[in-house]
């Protein structure tokens, strides 16, 4: 089981910029592939960006692209989610993720699926106001 915690979170206004933390522990071979998901109430997660840690390879979803960007920190697999020109449908409770899945699989989708109970901190909310 990994114990993952985030930090950075907060409010601000549309046009700006946060850069969320998360700081792993207990982190195995297994879990190559980090990433973050958010989730607002009554909705779905929606997966964000994951990076595979081996190769530094990123995806992210389409609603983030060019604003977003996973990177990862250079010592204990700390992973960074840097937010640029938020807007209000970004607000959510944002996981960092790291589940036990093929490097194959480390798609945005596929960590918001498969990150169960263990295998995702508790949550770190931004909220973006107009």
């Amino acid at each position: 089981e990994v114990q993952l915690v985030e930090s950075g979170g907060g409010s601000v206004q549309a046009g700006g910029s946060l850069t969320l933390s998360c700081a792993p522990s207990g982190y195995t071979t297994s879990n190559k592939c980090m990433g973050w998901f958010r989730q607002t109430p009554g909705k779905e997660r929606e997966g964000v960006a994951t990076i595979l840690t081996t190769t530094t390879i990123t995806q992210y979803a389409d609603s983030v692209k060019g604003r977003f960007t996973i990177s990862q920190g250079t010592a204990n697999n700390t992973i960074y989610l840097q937010m640029n020109d938020l807007n209000p449908e970004d607000t959510a409770m944002y996981y960092c993720a790291a589940p036990p899945i093929p490097a194959a699989w480390c798609t945005p989708e596929r960590v918001a699926e498969r990150s169960g109970v263990g295998y995702h901190g508790q949550g770190t909310q931004v909220t973006v106001s107009s």
